[in-house]
């Protein structure tokens, strides 16, 4: 017995350093490609302790130091910015609110350790494997026939296939950077530009003397402060907000829509529905300015700042095409197309994206469907359904006109417009009562696009509380361009069975 349980040891042993050693060399020698940072970027773990951004041939690379014992290098490769100044700007402004971008490389790293990991485990089985399967006897057999010629050639084959691997003959030019030395961004910026919390870490590298290389870098230094201050502000703010708080049985679902990549909205829309009590979140589209994969930035964001709850969304018309609607899908938003499907607080959900961008829920086939024609068949898939539709989540409100005008729903929510309106009552033929409510830009946008400092114009979160499976009721809050906020009244939802009667 002892002699078994002796050998399961030695054999657990063999196998757990075959595979440790198999892991660490597939870890270590491997790459991610992901987006990151409006970039194509390749992603690739270090022993070094720290985070390396190596920018590419005209901006200085980064460093950060005190990342751990397991750093990163991410080497940054195309991107659409017109300009360098933008794309330096660019930087500035994502950089003050890193958290999706770092939960992205985090998940890349992991993932990467989790393939090698598994990998390893199946090549370490593969020695014990063969020595099992030649068996003791055969095994003998061969020892015995093994001298020391045999020794010589086995050793001199692996000589020779470790050098032709390493191939010491070839050389390589020395690298332009090779000698650069990696100096503080203070030092690099001068005494003169007064550095902000939580860059005192960063080192830059390359070639960074020239006035046109510090300016850029000054610009995005106060991108960075800029944005990474008024938001933060404004999100503690939001803790304190004079929200109504959700009575027993209630639940809470915060809106947000037409972000317009404005990723430092988010920590302050998270903000907002932990202050008023939210555990799920809407998201109503036109979360990026064209639908393109280097706004991945944006919905890597909104999905992290709201980690933990429950998530549904739908495209908007500038999200162009399917990859936002397939990017949120697969980062745990259920994505609405045209089904009915379980809802917060025991509701019922039905949505399908914008006509004028991506899917169409299930008549995605059918081309060339206009916007009334894709009103008309969301109605019928509410009024179609067995059980009642309690919220259509669309991203222009009047594609749920029909849907209450048949009185076939409870409560319709969009956006596009950027403008706050509702909720407003809508009596069904049957005397079935809805409401139309839609919110105003969660991201403060303007325009197609909103990456700034500050949101350019009013910004809003709405919360939707639902109790006994209906929409009980509505609130909005409201953050202006000087950081200042808003809080609406909240709004009770009323249908005729709950209404007072004389």
């Amino acid at each position: 017995m002892g002699r078994r349980v002796t050998q399961v040891l030695a054999y657990a042993g063999a196998w757990l350093v075959c595979a440790a050693a198999v892991t660490a060399v597939l870890f270590f020698s491997g790459t991610r490609s992901i987006e990151l940072a409006s970039h194509d970027a390749v992603v690739h773990p270090t022993l070094t302790g720290a985070a390396v951004l190596e920018t590419g041939p005209v901006l200085p690379d980064v460093r950060i130091k005190g990342t751990g014992l397991l750093g990163v290098d991410i080497r940054l490769q195309k991107t659409d910015a017109a300009s360098t100044d933008e794309l330096v700007r660019r930087y500035g402004y994502i950089a003050g609110q890193p958290e999706g971008q770092i939960a992205k490389v985090g998940d890349a790293v992991a993932d990467m350790l989790g393939d090698a990991a598994l990998r390893g485990a199946v090549a370490g089985l593969v020695p014990i494997a063969v020595w099992l399967l030649v068996g003791r006897t055969r095994r003998r057999e061969l020892a015995s026939r093994i001298g020391l010629p045999q020794v010589l050639v086995g050793v001199g084959v692996v000589v020779v296939l470790g050098v032709a691997v390493w191939q010491p003959w070839t050389t390589e030019g020395e690298p332009v950077a090779a000698g650069d030395e990696w100096v503080s961004l203070q030092d690099f910026l001068g005494p003169q530009v007064p550095l902000p919390d939580g860059l005192e870490d960063v080192e830059v590298r390359g070639d960074v003397t020239t006035a046109q290389t510090r300016r850029l870098i000054e610009s995005a230094v106060d991108t960075y402060d800029k944005s990474k201050v008024f938001y933060a502000e404004a999100a503690a703010e939001a803790v304190n907000l004079d929200l109504r708080q959700p009575d027993e049985g209630d639940t809470v679902v915060a809106f947000v829509s037409d972000r317009h990549d404005n990723i430092g909205m988010d920590p302050v829309a998270r903000a907002v529905a932990d202050a008023a009590g939210a555990t799920a979140v809407y998201d109503g589209g036109d979360d990026t300015s064209s639908g393109k994969s280097w706004e991945a930035f944006s919905l890597d964001s909104v999905s992290e700042a709201f980690d933990g709850f429950d998530r549904w969304a739908v495209a908007g018309n500038h999200d162009q095409g399917s990859f936002v609607h397939d990017y949120l899908g697969r980062h745990g938003w259920t994505m609405l197309d045209g089904q009915v499907v379980e809802g917060p607080g025991g509701t019922t959900l039905l949505g399908v994206d914008d006509p004028r961008s991506s899917g169409l829920g299930s008549w995605r086939d059918e081309t060339g469907l206009s916007f009334a024609e894709v009103e008309q068949r969301l109605a019928d898939a509410a009024c179609d359904s067995d059980v009642r539709v309690t919220t259509i989540l669309v991203h222009d409100a009047n594609l749920g006109r029909e849907a209450l005008a048949r009185g076939c729903t409870d409560l319709v929510l969009g956006g596009h417009v950027h403008v706050r309106s509702g909720p407003t009552r809508v009596d069904g033929p049957g005397g079935e009562t809805g409401y139309t409510y839609t919110t105003g830009t969660t991201g403060g946008a303007a325009y197609a696009i909103a990456i700034g400092s500050k949101p350019r114009r009013a910004a809003d979160i709405s919360l939707v509380t639902y109790r006994d499976g209906r929409p009980a009721g509505l609130q909005w809050v409201t953050v202006q361009p000087n950081g200042t906020f808003q809080v609406g009244t909240y709004a009770e939802l009323r249908y005729p069975e709950t209404e007072p009667t004389d």
